[in-house]
């Protein structure tokens, strides 16, 4: 009793002193187990057997002190480890025994609940990533707008062969044939038109008024390029085009002559008498309106001038040769001069030598001249000012579509909700990267004055640097000899358009008309990209649109809008489609 009594006081001693100052003994460690299993359940743990329990010396870590307590309670040793726990989780419940052991139920929900936490976790960050990720927040830094890589494909600079090889253009002058066409004094007239606008308007008014000759069996006198308050010059016909070639290609279909004839002693009246002009022509006429209503007033007069005459023949109204022979005059009879074909090629060779070696460009004609802004009614981002003066320069023009301006908000959320507005050079920039495009891609950029400068098009250079025109990659004294006639520099455009690898348009027009259908008809090898403006409208309205999904509507969406070869229908013109008419099966 008194050896129990001593040991006890030494165990209480010890429990007295602070866990802290205690030191570390092996010794202590051992006996201190060995002394609780002695006193079973009278012993109460002490700070010792929390550092034994944990000690790689205690028996349970230490092969030898396991040996010598084989033959001792077990029990024991449990409740040192519960005390040991007990004293990190004062208020927890360790299961011990049988008695103790967890409920499966409560391990299912708890389970479950874990698995719903870490999916509704993973869904707020997916969200935040994609809002962060939207293509209108493609992390503008200043006036740069840098949108996420895409991968490039393998088909970003060529439609797919197997789509171009089953068409074929012919509408080419066939040789060999003898030709029937009446001599210049046997036809039934002559026939004179003005070819207003701009280059492509003309050049689609002279395709016209050699069909009207064919239809009519009358000469044709030589288009006069007509001088209009937009372009305002003074270009010839033979200041653009190749005049003999003109003639000489279309001599079997047509009688063409380079003036007015002789015997016509009054020329002035030719421009200026009501008397000589035909008016009044619906856009789109059929072939029979000309031969019931302008054929007896050429028998009449011998010489009749035709005004206006733009869009003034249709395409589904007019026997197919004749449309065949508008493919032929537009396609392979109109040829530049050969100095314009020259310094075009130099232009192309230039961009696909840009990086020292060769390489494929992209064209882009950017329709985002102030003029095209204004008659679109539609309205872009800009400052105050900005808007006000658009708005006075509206009313100044169109007068009668602009009225009081009250209604103009509703038609301009109108137009860009269905597409009809111009693609903004910032929103050209996002598409194109978003179809796959790199950073260092060439683009020519064919386009007038861009509305807003250089500001505007600041996101687009920024995102692709490697962006010029034709004043950047030629020489000022190189573009002198065709600067005194717009047309020239704007056929400098043409070419470069039609030769380039990719030719992408943002709005309407027909210039992008034209360079569509002509790359058709060389056989669908080159792409031209007509953008759904509709779905970028509606893809860039969207805050919450992420820019994976941006990416992926963008692509699949223009995978049908690159050129390839598409069957016409009525009232859809050749200029863009000359498929059916002009080309025939492979």
């Amino acid at each position: 009793m008194e050896t129990k009594a001593s040991v006890y006081h030494v165990e209480c001693s010890e429990r007295a002193k602070p866990a802290a100052k205690l030191a570390y003994s092996p010794k202590r460690a051992t006996a201190e187990l060995r002394h609780s299993s002695s006193i079973g359940s009278r012993a109460t743990p002490s700070p010792t057997a929390t550092v034994t329990a944990s000690s790689p010396l205690s028996p349970e870590n230490n092969p030898s002190a396991a040996d010598d307590d084989d033959g001792r309670d077990r029990h024991s040793r449990d409740r040192s480890l519960r005390s040991y726990l007990q004293s990190l989780h004062p208020h927890s419940t360790f299961p011990i025994d049988g008695l103790h052991r967890p409920n499966p139920y409560n391990s299912k929900i708890s389970l479950f609940v874990l698995v719903a936490i870490v999916l509704a976790v993973v869904i707020s960050i997916s969200s935040i990533f994609n809002r962060f990720n939207a293509p209108y927040l493609c992390k503008k830094d200043g006036i740069t707008l840098v949108c996420p890589n895409v991968k490039e494909s393998s088909s970003l600079w060529e439609n797919p062969y197997s789509a171009t090889t089953s068409w074929k253009p012919c509408s080419a002058r066939q040789k060999g044939i003898i030709s029937d066409l009446p001599s210049e004094n046997e036809t039934n007239g002559y026939i004179f038109i003005h070819a207003e606008g701009g280059l492509n308007q003309q050049r689609i008014a002279i395709c016209n008024a050699v069909a009207v000759a064919k239809i009519m069996n009358a000469t044709l006198i030589l288009p006069v390029l007509k001088q209009d308050q937009i372009w305002k010059d003074q270009t010839k016909f033979q200041d653009i085009f190749d005049v003999d070639h003109f003639i000489d290609y279309l001599k079997d279909d047509v009688q063409i002559v380079r003036d007015i004839p002789e015997w016509f002693t009054d020329k002035s009246e030719l421009f200026t008498s009501i008397r000589r002009t035909v008016k009044n022509i619906p856009k789109y006429a059929p072939a029979q309106f000309y031969i019931d209503n302008v054929l007896p007033r050429v028998k009449e007069k011998k010489i009749m001038s035709l005004k206006p005459f733009v869009d003034r023949l249709g395409y589904d109204n007019v026997p197919p040769e004749i449309n065949k022979l508008r493919c032929r005059v537009n396609y392979h009879a109109l040829k530049f001069l050969p100095e314009i074909e020259q310094m075009a090629d130099s232009l192309v060779s230039r961009m696909r030598n840009r990086t020292g070696s060769l390489n494929p460009f992209m064209a882009l004609h950017l329709r985002f001249e102030k003029g095209m802004v204004g008659l679109s009614f539609c309205d872009f981002v800009g400052t105050r000012m900005e808007k006000a003066l658009m708005a006075l320069y509206r009313q100044k023009e169109w007068p009668r579509r602009f009225k009081d301006g009250s209604h103009l908000w509703d038609v301009a959320l109108q137009k860009r909700k269905e597409g009809r507005c111009p693609l903004e050079p910032g929103e050209v920039a996002v598409m194109l990267r978003a179809m796959g495009y790199p950073k260092e891609t060439p683009i020519y950029v064919a386009s007038g004055q861009v509305y807003g400068g250089q500001n505007r098009m600041a996101p687009l250079r920024n995102m692709f640097p490697n962006l010029v025109t034709k004043e950047e990659l030629a020489t000022k004294s190189e573009l002198d000899g065709f600067r005194k006639h717009v047309t020239s520099l704007a056929a400098l455009d043409f070419l470069v358009c039609l030769k380039s690898d990719v030719f992408v348009m943002t709005h309407g027009g027909n210039f992008a008309k034209l360079i569509i259908g002509f790359r058709r008809y060389m056989g669908h090898h080159l792409k031209s990209i007509k953008p759904d403006k509709g779905l970028m409208s509606k893809s860039l309205g969207d805050p919450y649109m992420a820019w994976a999904n941006f990416v992926e509507d963008v692509i699949v969406t223009h995978q049908t809008r690159t050129g390839l070869p598409e069957e016409t229908f009525p009232n859809y013109d050749i200029w863009e489609n000359p498929l059916t008419p002009c080309m025939c099966r492979a």
